[in-house]
């Protein structure tokens, strides 16, 4: 049988820290125990935010903690005529729409509502433009307004066979594992393009992983309630729905989660600090070599 391709995906918006070493170190090493391949993915869709510094520090700490990975990389940003295709794909089943509003203007509807729906992010986007007629929404396009591209979820659900399930080979956040029924509505009509990022996160990944035959997704229990929104985009694009294992998170001393914008002590200082490969696999669970 052949093994796991697994993946580990950074964005290059700041140097990585415990919590990326975590991931990278449990996708190797799912990967290696099955005898597979182990991927490195640049996700950087946001042009704004990333830098090649970054991107150099990913790949220079990663072999530092002593891994290797496939060539050759993949660059979001050097596929966007890819994502393109699925959200055209995904236009002619007409289970998507433009969504004109600004943030401000989704924010203060649902500060007006009564009890706007939430999701693990949030308040669900109310649907607004979603009541558009295709006059208007024509009309509007054709003027060049700013638009997102929003999943029509009710419509989507029309076009495929529910309940949908992922398999999935980690503990959840409450402890969930094996198969799974997907929450196909956990952030209602989320978005899959901005005019300044030709694809969301949500469709970029589901994309990639395919195109780069992952069959194993890790990543944190953070992650968790995405997979539903995934396992959906693949039913609508046909195609083939990987296994998942998400994982703990790692967290700071007042057990909050590692994050960038929270300046999470990174390993380039720790590394400066003279803090070793195998210090950091022990003090993650891993084996050191």
């Amino acid at each position: 049988m052949t093994g796991d391709v697994t993946r580990f995906a950074p964005s290059p918006t700041g140097y990585l820290h415990l919590g990326h070493a975590f991931a990278a170190l449990f996708a190797a090493e799912s990967a290696a125990r099955s005898g597979g391949r182990f991927l490195v993915r640049i996700e950087d869709t946001d042009r704004a935010r990333s830098r090649p510094e970054y991107e150099a520090a990913i790949f220079d700490e990663l072999a530092w903690l002593g891994l290797k990975w496939d060539q050759p990389v993949r660059r979001q940003s050097e596929h966007f005529d890819d994502y393109a295709q699925a959200l055209a794909r995904l236009k002619a089943r007409a289970c998507v729409y433009p969504c004109f509003c600004t943030r401000k203007e989704i924010e203060a509807e649902i500060a007006a509502s009564v009890a706007a729906p939430h999701g693990p992010d949030g308040p669900i986007y109310p649907g607004t433009c979603r009541a558009r007629s295709a006059d208007e929404r024509e009309a509007r396009l054709e003027r060049g307004d700013a638009c997102a591209w929003r999943l029509d979820v009710a419509k989507a659900r029309e076009l495929v066979d529910t309940p949908l399930r992922f398999q999935e080979m980690g503990s959840g956040p409450t402890g969930e594992t094996g198969e799974i029924t997907a929450k196909i509505e956990v952030f209602g009509d989320f978005v899959l393009a901005r005019k300044d990022a030709p694809a969301s996160y949500h469709l970029s990944v589901v994309v990639d992983d395919a195109l780069q035959g992952v069959t194993l997704v890790t990543r944190g229990n953070d992650l968790f309630a995405a997979t539903s929104v995934h396992r959906l985009l693949q039913a609508l694009l046909g195609l083939p729905a990987p296994r998942y294992g998400h994982h703990r998170l790692i967290l700071d001393a007042a057990g909050k989660r590692l994050a960038k914008r929270d300046d999470a002590t990174t390993l380039r200082t720790l590394r400066a600090q003279g803090v070793t490969p195998a210090q950091i696999r022990e003090r993650l669970g891993f084996t050191s070599r």
